[in-house]
C-alpha cells in the first residue's frame, strides 16, 4: 500500500494523526473514531498488521528501505509523527480547556460523536437481524462500560503493561475510549498525565545537557513506567490489529455493526451534564499518592433549560455534529 504522496495529502495525514492524538487523550473519547469518520481506519489497521516476522527479518538485515515501504512507512510515520506530537501540543490546549469550559468540550464531543453515527452509519445498508444484533450488543457494551467504578492506582510494571495494552485499544477500536478504560483501571493520571508530563521535562532537561536530572530516583521511576506503558502500547496495537485485521477481511458487514455499537454506547461516557463523585471513606475525600482526589464515578443530569450555559453547550453539540457533516460534504464533493 506504500506510495507516493503528495506534499498537501502528507499534510492532511499529519494534522489527522494531531486529532486522532488528541482524541485518545481525552476520556470518553476514541482515536479509533477519528481514523474511521477521517477514513483511514482501514490502511492504519492494515500497516499496523505489516509489522511482522517479515518486516524483522527486513530490519535485522539491513534492508532498511524494504522494510520502510512494507510496512507503509511513510504512512505510519506521518500519522504517528502527528498523534506524538499532539501529546506534548494540542492535547496541552485541551488538558487547559478541559479544567475552565469543560461542558463545552464535552458538548463539542458529544456533537461529533453523534455527527460520526450518521456519518459511518448512513451508507452502511444492509441492517439485516444479525448486524441489528451486533449493533445492540456493541451499544450495550460501550453503554455498560460508562457505568463501571474506577479502581485505585497501581503503578505495579506489569499491570503498567496490561494498561498499555489495553489503553492502547481506543486507536484501534472505535468507539472504546482507552484513556476512559484507563481511568476505569486507575491510571490514567499516572501515565497519561503525571508520567508524560515527566517524560517531557527529562527531555528537555537532557537536551539542555543537564544528565543530573537521570540521578533523581522519582523521575528514574517515571520514566520506567512510560518505558513499560509504551513496550505495552506497542505490543497491543500490533497484536489487536492483526485480530482487527482477520476478522475485518472475514466479518467485516458485523465488525463495523458492532464498532458503530460501540460508538453509539460511548455517548453515555462523553454525555456533557454530569458531576464528577470523589471516592469518601467515613465522610473523608480518599486521596491518591500525588494528593489527589480519587475518582469513583460520574453523576449524569438532565441539564436546566432555563439557564444559558446549558444554551452555549446545545450549541457546540450542534456545531459538532455540523463540523462531521461538513467533513462528509467534503469528501463526496471531492468524489
Amino acid at each position: 500500500m506504500q506510495r507516493n504522496r503528495p506534499f498537501l495529502e502528507k499534510l492532511y495525514l499529519f494534522l489527522k494523526g494531531l486529532t486522532m492524538g488528541a482524541a485518545n487523550k481525552v476520556p470518553g473519547v476514541s482515536g479509533g473514531t477519528v481514523s474511521f469518520v477521517f477514513g483511514f481506519y482501514e490502511e492504519l489497521i492494515y500497516s499496523f498488521r505489516k509489522v511482522n516476522t517479515i518486516a524483522l527479518k527486513l530490519l535485522l538485515n539491513g534492508r532498511f528501505r524494504s522494510f520502510y515501504n512494507y510496512i507503509n512507512g511513510q504512512f505510519l510515520l506521518l500519522i504517528m509523527g502527528g498523534s506524538i506530537f499532539s501529546y506534548f501540543s494540542i492535547s496541552l490546549v485541551l488538558d487547559y480547556f478541559l479544567v475552565y469550559y469543560e461542558l463545552y468540550v464535552w458538548s463539542w464531543f458529544f456533537g461529533m460523536i453523534i455527527g460520526s453515527i450518521y456519518y459511518i452509519g448512513k451508507d452502511f445498508g444492509d441492517w439485516n437481524f444479525k448486524n441489528t444484533t451486533s449493533l445492540i450488543i456493541g451499544a450495550s457494551i460501550g453503554l455498560g462500560i460508562s457505568f463501571l467504578t474506577p479502581a485505585t492506582e497501581n503503578d505495579n510494571l506489569w499491570f503498567v503493561f496490561i494498561c498499555g495494552i489495553v489503553g492502547v485499544s481506543g486507536m484501534t477500536l472505535p468507539g472504546l475510549s482507552g484513556s476512559f478504560i484507563l481511568i476505569l483501571m486507575g491510571n490514567y493520571v499516572l501515565l497519561l498525565v503525571d508520567s508524560v508530563n515527566e517524560l517531557f521535562y527529562i527531555i528537555t532537561n537532557l537536551a539542555s545537557g543537564n544528565f543530573k536530572v537521570l540521578s533523581d530516583p522519582i523521575r528514574v521511576r517515571y520514566l520506567k513506567i512510560i518505558s513499560v506503558f509504551t513496550a505495552g502500547s506497542a505490543f497491543g496495537l500490533i497484536a489487536i490489529s492483526h485480530v482487527l485485521g482477520y476478522v475485518l477481511k472475514r466479518y467485516n458487514q458485523i465488525v463495523n455493526s458492532i464498532i458503530i455499537g460501540f460508538i453509539t454506547g460511548s455517548l453515555g461516557i462523553v454525555w456533557p451534564w454530569k458531576k464528577t463523585v470523589y471516592l469518601k471513606e467515613n465522610g473523608t475525600f480518599l486521596i491518591d499518592k500525588k494528593g489527589n482526589k480519587i475518582v469513583e464515578n460520574y453523576q449524569r443530569f438532565i441539564p436546566d433549560l432555563t439557564i444559558t450555559e446549558t444554551w452555549f453547550a446545545i450549541f457546540y453539540i450542534v456545531f459538532g455534529i455540523g463540523l462531521i457533516l461538513a467533513i462528509d460534504y467534503y469528501g463526496r464533493k471531492k468524489k
